[in-house]
């Protein structure tokens, strides 16, 4: 049977980037499989792309895997790109394409969940209300207000030395640039697509700065399971516990303002011992590993 691989056109581009499309079909049209590559365009990745691939489990081994990916990186190189990353949960078909067409594992991420109906909702209290000497937290829905912008952007540069396995030291791997127009592009596309963006941040008080955030995504219908987008803590003001305070306060706001909530979603590479410990204490149960591959071109 045929296979025909068609290249899409993936409408809208943001400053960070667009997205270039295949789609796989049988010789009566019906689509097997697809293709999706992000190329990056903001500054300091523009050597990167972004692959997603997948194909129909009836329609595997049969080479449309192949042939979607020869499309994608005969385009990332077209396209000047340097470096690949794809992603696949481990022990699945895709962790075994990938290595098989030479991309190298570069980072493990260990996914957990909280089951909000396990949450101990004195000891929450307790924890979000021990003092902090120095620190406020302070809280916000969907886009950061204008007097938090500069200094939320600012802060932003606290993931940039996340423990990421080998991931951080790969020539595929570079830190992204944030600012003003970024953050707000970030939590505008979260709002185009339906979902709530939660924020919870602590502040320096002695110059009203941001020292650390963390992120809540939650379903537009505050059902179901909400995800985790980021947590971090800038490095002067490490040591201070500020991570577990601000996680603690973003569930009990996740519990009180979503109570049809079920969970939240975290993932967390295992070089980052000091969040994995935070989710430990938390609640927070492993289930799955996601696997982060990279091919240089």
């Amino acid at each position: 049977m045929s296979i025909h691989i068609t290249p899409l056109t993936c409408p809208g581009r943001v400053l960070s980037g667009h997205r270039l499309a295949w789609l796989a079909s049988d010789a009566d049209g019906i689509p097997v499989g697809s293709a999706f590559l992000r190329v990056f365009t903001d500054a300091g990745r523009e050597h990167l792309a972004e692959l997603t691939l997948a194909v129909h489990p009836a329609e595997r081994r049969r080479r449309i895997g192949s042939r979607l990916l020869d499309a994608a990186l005969a385009a990332a190189r077209e396209d000047g790109r340097r470096h690949v990353v794809a992603q696949a949960e481990a022990g699945s078909p895709g962790g075994r394409f990938l290595p098989a067409r030479g991309f190298r594992k570069a980072l493990t991420l260990t996914y957990a969940r909280l089951a909000l109906d396990t949450v101990d909702a004195t000891a929450l209290v307790g924890i979000v209300g021990r003092p902090h000497p120095g620190y406020r937290l302070t809280s916000w829905h969907g886009t950061v207000p204008d007097h938090l912008a500069g200094t939320f952007a600012a802060s932003r540069r606290a993931m940039d030395d996340m423990p990421m396995d080998d991931a951080g030291h790969d020539a595929g791997r570079t830190t992204v640039t944030w600012d003003v127009d970024r953050v707000r592009e970030a939590a505008r596309a979260v709002r185009e697509r339906g979902e709530l963006l939660h924020t919870v941040a602590a502040v320096d008080e002695r110059d009203g700065s941001i020292a650390g955030f963390t992120e809540l995504v939650v379903p537009g219908d505050g059902r179901g399971d909400a995800q985790h987008y980021g947590t971090a803590v800038l490095p002067g003001h490490r040591g201070h516990g500020l991570g577990r305070w601000m996680k603690a306060a973003s569930i009990r706001r996740a519990r009180e303002d979503h109570p049809g909530l079920a969970g939240l979603l975290t993932d967390t590479a295992d070089g980052n011992a000091y969040m994995r410990r935070i989710n430990d204490g938390l609640g927070y149960v492993p289930t799955h590993q996601v696997l982060e591959y990279r091919l240089t071109l």
